[in-house]
């Protein structure tokens, strides 16, 4: 640790995505479409609140405040206003911007509050912090996207420049090449600890994460989920430097709309109606846990028992899912609703997949090969290139299909061999 003058308080947040569009969603009321339209817009009123109640120095923005290279001009009035409210406050606003919303994107020609500082493209640029009594408190680094694809190693280009007590690197990279997100700007965790900077303020990845402490390197997430993928409290960090050097980092959700997963098990459920009971009780834990805050929710169903057959009936799950909406009713203009987003079936039958492999003929062998297939990642693949090879054509599809990781193309094939195993069942029944 090192010794500062002046205690100070930033506030970093990154990944904002304004006026992201929210696709996908199916069978949406209107109400839910509109709230969830805005929602990125609430979050972000949300950091102003934390900069006018915690008494912030200064703001540090990550990359992707935009959810497109052209960005919606409703959203950069929105963030000029709110950088406007940032900088009543007396806080400076440092903006680095990543793949979504790269320098050569188009733009309105607005007029940034006096106070924020957008970092370009053509090199790393050094800036002074201050605060609130006008003390040089910290030197803030960074460098935007000049397009949508920064393949280069941005962060080997930040050097310390002496004169201040704290170095801050503000930067939009995928570290240790997570394979969850586009590689861009792809750099070594060891590179930015080693780097002589105190604190890294990335963006890009979704997921708040604490790389590493002293120095430290810090993923805040985004602010506001936009799907299923991106479940849980959403919102930025407040990070406290106290003059021993230390650094104290407190979350603050400010995610106006959750997303949730719950998972139900169908263990010793013998009955629709049972299954039911199960159903309504998990989302009314859901709704109990997120008071005054509207959720879109994925039930995971779960678990061995006769109710397995039942669920992988044609249509089945969707009337669950609309039966569901039905129960909980249309979401209104207060902040306590629930919608199922989806009910997606993980269960198995009383049947263990182990002791089919054993018996001969085709059913025996579908299970080896697809158990074969589902637990080793280069076979997953290959499988699944075969059996989609006429979707291929369709380049988003492509696209799609390749980024999907081993765990969701086992589950997959699993999935594939418990359908085919009950429609074998039924038709030797037949």
């Amino acid at each position: 640790m090192i010794e500062v003058n002046v205690p100070f308080t930033f506030l970093h947040a990154a990944d904002l995505h304004l006026d992201s569009p929210f696709k996908g969603l199916s069978k949406v009321p209107d109400f839910v479409r509109d709230r969830l339209r805005e929602s990125t817009f609430a979050a972000l009123r949300g950091l102003c609140d934390i900069v006018r109640q915690e008494s912030i120095d200064f703001v540090v923005l990550a990359g992707d405040l935009f959810d497109g290279a052209d960005r919606s001009l409703r959203a950069q009035l929105r963030l000029q206003r709110a950088l406007g409210e940032m900088t009543s406050h007396g806080a400076q606003v440092f903006i680095v911007h990543g793949n979504h919303d790269p320098e050569s994107g188009r733009q309105a020609k607005l007029d940034w509050p006096q106070g924020v500082h957008v970092f370009g493209s053509a090199g790393v640029e050094c800036c002074p912090a201050y605060s609130h009594a006008g003390e040089l408190v910290a030197h803030v680094y960074g460098m935007s996207y000049a397009t949508s694809a920064v393949t280069d190693n941005l962060a080997l280009r930040f050097k310390k420049r002496e004169g201040a007590p704290f170095h801050l690197a503000l930067l939009h990279a995928n570290v240790d090449g997570d394979p969850s997100y586009d590689n861009y700007a792809p750099c070594k965790l060891e590179e930015l600890a080693t780097s002589g900077f105190h604190y890294w303020a990335l963006g890009h990845v979704h997921d708040r994460r604490t790389l590493h402490e002293y120095p430290h390197v810090v993923y805040p997430g985004n602010i506001q989920g936009r799907s299923i993928r991106e479940t849980g409290a959403k919102g930025a960090y407040v990070v406290s430097v106290k003059n021993s050097g230390s650094i104290d980092m407190v979350f603050r959700d400010v995610a106006d709309v959750l997303w949730q997963e719950m998972t139900v098990s169908i263990e010793g459920t013998e009955s629709e109606q049972e299954l039911k009971n199960r159903l309504l009780s998990a989302v009314e834990e859901i709704r109990d846990a997120a008071p005054a805050r509207p959720s879109l929710v994925r039930i995971r169903l779960e678990g061995r028992g006769v109710m397995h057959d039942r669920l992988l009936q044609p249509n089945v799950t969707e009337e669950w899912l609309e039966e569901l909406r039905e129960w909980l009713g249309t979401p209104d203009e207060t902040d306590s609703w629930l919608w199922p987003e989806s009910i997606v079936v993980r269960t198995s039958g009383r049947i263990e997949l182990e002791t089919i492999a054993e018996e001969e003929g085709f059913a025996g062998e579908l299970v080896r090969k697809g158990t074969e297939a589902a637990g080793r990642s280069d076979l997953s693949k290959a499988l699944l290139d075969e059996a989609m090879e006429a979707l291929h054509k369709q380049p988003r599809i492509r696209e799609w299909l390749a980024s999907r990781n081993h765990d969701e193309r086992a589950q997959w094939i699993n999935r594939a061999m418990e359908l085919s195993l009950s429609l074998l069942k039924d038709e030797d029944a037949g």
